[in-house]
């Protein structure tokens, strides 16, 4: 199957996201895709609690959602909308992190509120308080599709293995991990944690992500890593897409995660243990 992860660098512009996804989903259909995938925050990227509340809207009112289940239709291809901002549903005035995927009809197969908020202070400069504006979700989500069985997670939620190792017991073949990662920590700590997660599971390890100075009409601009990456189930990384946006595809082969855990089977060797004290 040929996967596109789709590295962008989104505005805190709605409308401007849509118009750069809608065209990066005919790129990937032209490249032979079967499954685009966008990063996190594809729809609204933005520091200013002020911009979010004022262009982030419900998941039936979101445009980019739209634009997006109309292109998976039109292009019979499946969609990961990596992650969006949402509103919550009432009394949570938080907003959702959510990854929606899209079948070939153009309809919603699985929804991931994403667990683990980013509230870190990587430096002086660069603090990140999520919580404070988004709510975390508190279910794990496996979509067993004709395509795989795809484990949704996003960003954050790659520095916690049992989640994955959840996700690939109950039959996980991909993992998703749409990110806007920190600059601060990318360079260090993003292309070994993904490996890992991949070689703890012997899944494919699929992470569309935000790249680059991301422009702003209100309040601080932000900047992501990029480094979209696509891992093997034996940890081989096959695709880096560096720091330009872009379409970047990608054959993967599901029989190679049967083959990993053939040869490494620990997702079978659990073993019970008395806890520490």
């Amino acid at each position: 199957m040929r996967v596109a992860i789709l590295q962008m660098s989104s505005s805190d512009d709605p409308e401007e996201n849509m118009t750069n996804v809608r065209a990066m989903l005919r790129a990937a259909k032209d490249q032979g895709a079967e499954f685009a995938l966008t990063p996190e925050v594809t729809n609204v990227l933005s520091f200013s609690r002020q911009r979010q509340e004022a262009v982030v809207v419900s998941e039936a009112e979101d445009v980019v959602l739209q634009a997006m289940r109309d292109e998976a239709k039109d292009l019979g291809m499946w969609v990961l909308a990596g992650s969006l901002a949402l509103r919550s549903n009432p009394p949570e005035t938080r907003f959702a992190n959510r990854s929606v995927l899209i079948d070939p009809h153009g309809g919603i197969s699985a929804r991931y509120d994403k667990i683990h908020m980013f509230d870190v202070q990587v430096s002086a400069e660069e603090t990140y308080r999520e919580s404070a504006g988004f709510a975390p979700g508190d279910r794990a989500v496996l979509a067993r599709t004709d395509i795989g069985n795809i484990g949704l997670t996003i960003c954050y939620d790659v520095r916690f293995g049992y989640l994955h190792r959840e996700l690939a017991k109950a039959g996980a073949q991909i993992i998703t991990a749409p990110a806007a990662f920190s600059p601060g920590t990318g360079p260090a700590h993003w292309q070994p944690l993904l490996q890992a997660r991949a070689i703890e599971t012997g899944c494919y390890v699929l992470a569309p992500a935000q790249t680059g100075q991301h422009k702003a009409s209100m309040g601080k601009s932000r900047s992501t890593y990029g480094h979209s990456l696509v891992v093997s189930p034996w940890g081989e990384v096959l695709l880096d897409a560096g720091t330009e946006p872009g379409v970047y595809c990608v054959d993967i082969d599901l029989d190679k995660v049967d083959e990993a855990r053939r040869k490494v089977p620990s997702l079978t060797h659990d073993r019970t243990f008395e806890a520490l004290k």
